[in-house]
C-alpha cells in the first residue's frame, strides 16, 4: 500500500521510491507479402534485443483469406465457367517496450499501448 501526502512523491511500504513503470507496446503487423512481414518482425525483434528490452513474438495470427469468385463471361452467355481470386492476410503480433521503428513497404503496423 502506498502513502501519498498532498505535494509529496509517492513511495512504498519501506520508504523507498517505486521503480519507474514501464509502458509495452503491442505492435500488429498487418500484409499480404509474407516476406515484408517476416523482415519487418525480425528486424523489430533485433533491435529490441540490442537494446536489452524484453520481447515476445511474434506471434503469427490466423491468415485470413478473402475469396472472390466471378462469372469469365461478362455477358452472361456461353459456358458457365468462373474464375476465383483470393488474397491471403498474414498478422504477427509482437509485444515489447517502446523504441523508434521504420516501415517496410507494404506492411501495415497497428501499436496499442498498455500499462
Amino acid at each position: 500500500m502506498s502513502y501519498v501526502a498532498k505535494g509529496e512523491k509517492e513511495y512504498d511500504a519501506a520508504g523507498a521510491e517505486p521503480a519507474p513503470k514501464i509502458h509495452k507496446i503491442r505492435i500488429t503487423l498487418t500484409s499480404s507479402n509474407v516476406r515484408n512481414l517476416e523482415k519487418f518482425s525480425g528486424e523489430l525483434i533485433n533491435r529490441a534485443k540490442d537494446k536489452n528490452l524484453r520481447v515476445k513474438g511474434p506471434v503469427r495470427l490466423p491468415t485470413k483469406v478473402l475469396k472472390i469468385t466471378t462469372r469469365k463471361s461478362p455477358c452472361g452467355e456461353g459456358s458457365k465457367t468462373w474464375d476465383r481470386y483470393e488474397l491471403k492476410i498474414h498478422k504477427r503480433e509482437i509485444v515489447k517496450q517502446i523504441t523508434s521503428i521504420s516501415l517496410e513497404p507494404g506492411v501495415e503496423v497497428e501499436v496499442t499501448i498498455s500499462g
